[in-house]
């Protein structure tokens, strides 16, 4: 039997009302919520499951949400997991079968299942079964087990990771990307009167172009000016309240914050502004390759600060200017 945490239905950072509960409340990513809402519609109408689905993308940017918006369209409940919690087939097989008739079961880190169990999940997703071997040796036997319709939704930082047969099976795959500034702007003015925050315009401006285009990085900030509001007495978040905040947590003007800095300093000092393989970087910064690679390049390329080559990872001049103007003097 799997560990109870494996189906935690709750929320792992934010409080759950910052998060919207329906596609009319959900901001930004409108191409995306164009086409689900026709398929989650046209689910609705045949009473049928929704098609499996695959959201990928950066780390923050609303695959969990877009997860608990399905169920909530759909009126399913919502059962939530992740790759690497399920350790042995027994796992998978105890929670597909704890499902029930139109269930939506999120796998966060889906690139990070065994493959072993990637191919008991296949029928699974497939034909609804599971094929499951009771015994050892010349008696074993296989067992088939039915299971009921349900909506697979998987969420991977690495998309490139998932195994092509696995990716084949959802029928619904999107890539989610960083939000637009003034998606990022209507976020934080929505949640701000979530939390019973007034925050000026300037202040919402300052904030949005920090925070890295990700609505959790977003969400996490307004809370930090909450606290120093509340603090100073401040009936209002103001710019001048804003920027000294943003100051004291170290967020520079294009949002980088120390380790963004440090990445690109010691590829600057260390490695002669580069190439320097991710393994070498890793080592230098004493942080794991992944978090790299998945929460902190992606954002440094996005700005045009860092370029990935096949000789490895290479600064660029904006960047150097960059450090050269925002020596913590943001």
């Amino acid at each position: 039997m799997p560990n109870k945490d494996f189906l935690e239905d709750k929320d792992s950072a934010f409080d759950r009302n910052l998060r919207p509960q329906n596609l009319g409340d959900f901001i930004g990513q409108n191409r995306i919520k164009k086409s689900l809402n026709v398929f989650i519609k046209a689910a609705k109408e045949r009473e049928e499951p929704l098609e499996h689905i695959l959201f990928h993308g950066p780390p923050g940017i609303g695959k969990t949400t877009l997860a608990y918006i399905i169920g909530n369209e759909l009126n399913s409940p919502v059962k939530i997991t992740s790759g690497p919690a399920i350790e042995r087939v027994g796992d998978l097989a105890a929670i597909l079968s704890g499902l029930e008739d139109k269930d939506i079961l999120f796998v966060d880190e889906i690139h990070r299942l065994n493959r072993h169990i990637e191919e008991i999940l296949y029928p699974a997703m497939e034909e609804g079964k599971i094929d499951l071997v009771v015994g050892k040796g010349p008696s074993a036997q296989v067992l088939r087990l039915d299971l009921p319709r349900f909506t697979l939704v998987g969420a991977t930082t690495k998309f490139a990771s998932l195994s092509s047969p696995l990716r084949d099976r959802f029928g619904i795959i999107y890539r989610l990307n960083f939000y637009e500034p003034e998606d990022i702007k209507e976020i934080i003015k929505r949640n701000a009167q979530i939390l019973g925050i007034s925050i000026s315009e300037e202040a919402q401006d300052l904030l949005a172009s920090r925070c890295r285009f990700t609505p959790r990085v977003a969400n996490r900030l307004l809370k930090r000016l909450r606290d120093f509001a509340q603090v100073e007495k401040k009936q209002e978040v103001d710019a001048r309240l804003a920027k000294k905040a943003l100051e004291m947590l170290e967020i520079d003007t294009c949002g980088l914050d120390d380790l963004d800095r440090k990445i690109l300093i010691t590829i600057q000092s260390k490695f002669c502004g580069g190439p320097v393989g991710i393994n070498a970087l890793s080592s230098a910064i004493g942080e794991e390759r992944a978090t790299l690679e998945e929460v902190y390049e992606p954002y440094l390329m996005r700005l045009g600060f860092l370029e990935r080559t096949p000789k490895g990872r290479v600064i660029s001049g904006s960047a150097i200017k960059h450090l050269k103007n925002n020596k913590m003097d943001i």
